[in-house]
């Protein structure tokens, strides 16, 4: 039986540029930082969260998982926020892009979507409370 979410995969060109777009502008954890078999093994995760970003050197030439979606489109990663006006300030403060000048209010909560280096959109939301 499945139990979690273990990793997911992001494409990044430059593992040390993403490290410091996802440490130093999102405010995620660096958790696994090890050499394999196949390249180095790069992890990062929200704190308090089992769940770990893996971020994986992949060529631009191979395209990128963000370069094939439209306006709207979510990108590969997701996170929640419980204030994401106040985190959107702070993440434009640390350097952080943004396709939107401010967070949109939706019928689900509010949203804004930040671009890494290599052009993934990052989707983050905070959910409507009732």
């Amino acid at each position: 039986m499945l139990t979690t979410i273990m990793y997911t995969t992001v494409y990044v060109t430059d593992q040390d540029r993403a490290l410091e777009f996802y440490t130093a502008g999102l405010g995620l954890e660096k958790r696994v930082d090890v050499p394999g078999p196949d390249g180095r093994f790069l992890t990062v995760g929200v704190p308090g969260s089992p769940v770990q970003i893996l971020l994986w050197s992949h060529a631009r030439a191979a395209g990128q998982p963000g370069d094939a979606g439209g306006e709207g489109a979510p990108g590969p990663l997701i996170l929640e926020s419980d204030d994401l006006r106040k985190d959107f300030e702070v993440m434009r403060r640390r350097g952080v892009t943004f396709e939107e000048p401010e967070p949109v209010d939706f019928p689900f909560g509010v949203r804004a979507e930040a671009v890494d280096p290599d052009g993934n959109r990052i989707s983050l939301r905070q959910q409507r409370r009732p």
